[in-house]
């Protein structure tokens, strides 16, 4: 079953498409790669998909429902939650803050309920705790949780990125190069963190350019090159496609 189907999306920047047509599926419970050359249009689609753009042809559908035209905060209460390419955490708050921060998307409390410390409001500010501390745990940085995050190595700040994500409880986590500038050592670690997080039942899709990664860890993955999905299917059909290895591998890989 897939919790994300596009059909015939597309994005255009002035003159530039930047996204044609895109068809893609992906399956509930499954890890997912998107790769291709820098400028094919990994990122707009992603933007496309976590709400930061709007497309200017096609659906978008996130677990049934078209959410192609509703807001971010929508689509992240919704359960699809996004990571980024350069990292995003409060480098002056705490982990344990910066986890925190991530829980808020599913608060109710209004400002009034804070301003007055109501019971429900009481009630959410102590589930996010919980919440907060139990991500921490899970991803092994709960030692850390009284550390700035400006004070942490570049590897575990990756992981505060991912806590931040996951905090917000989604169905679907969109992770953007998640091993960038990682060395072998941390790429090992996230690679387990992904494989434990699906096996929470959390669904993933990533673009990453670090291929014996990709390679290792999805179940599919698709190929985009100027805007256009060129291939597409278990890792290894996709590393020996002639198309891909044209455009972006330069030589078929050995999994």
């Amino acid at each position: 079953m897939s919790i994300l189907e596009l059909s015939g999306v597309s994005k255009d920047f002035g003159g530039l498409r930047a996204v044609d047509r895109m068809d893609l599926a992906v399956e509930e419970g499954s890890i997912s790669g998107l790769i291709g050359p820098n400028g094919s249009g990994k990122s707009t689609l992603f933007n496309l998909i976590a709400g930061m753009y709007r497309a200017d042809e096609g659906t978008i559908r996130f677990a049934g429902q078209e959410i192609q035209r509703l807001p971010m905060h929508r689509i992240a209460q919704r359960g699809l939650v996004r990571t980024f390419q350069k990292t995003t955490v409060f480098a002056d708050l705490s982990v344990f803050e910066n986890t925190r921060i991530g829980t808020f998307t599913r608060t109710n409390a209004s400002l009034l309920d804070c301003v007055l410390r109501t019971r429900s409001e009481s009630a959410e500010r102590a589930a996010s705790r919980v919440r907060a501390e139990e991500i921490l745990d899970f991803l092994g940085l709960r030692a850390m949780s009284e550390t700035l995050a400006n004070n942490l190595p570049y590897g575990l700040l990756r992981h505060l990125e991912i806590a931040i994500a996951l905090a917000a409880g989604p169905r679907l986590l969109l992770l953007d190069e998640p091993a960038a500038g990682l060395n072998a050592e941390e790429t090992q670690a996230l690679m387990r963190s992904l494989r434990q997080i699906r096996e929470r039942g959390i669904t993933l899709l990533l673009v990453e350019h670090d291929m014996k990664l990709v390679m290792n860890i999805c179940d599919r993955i698709t190929v985009i090159n100027e805007g256009q999905k060129i291939a597409e299917g278990l890792p290894l059909e996709v590393s020996h496609n002639p198309d891909v290895v044209r455009v972006y591998l330069g030589a078929e890989l050995e999994l």
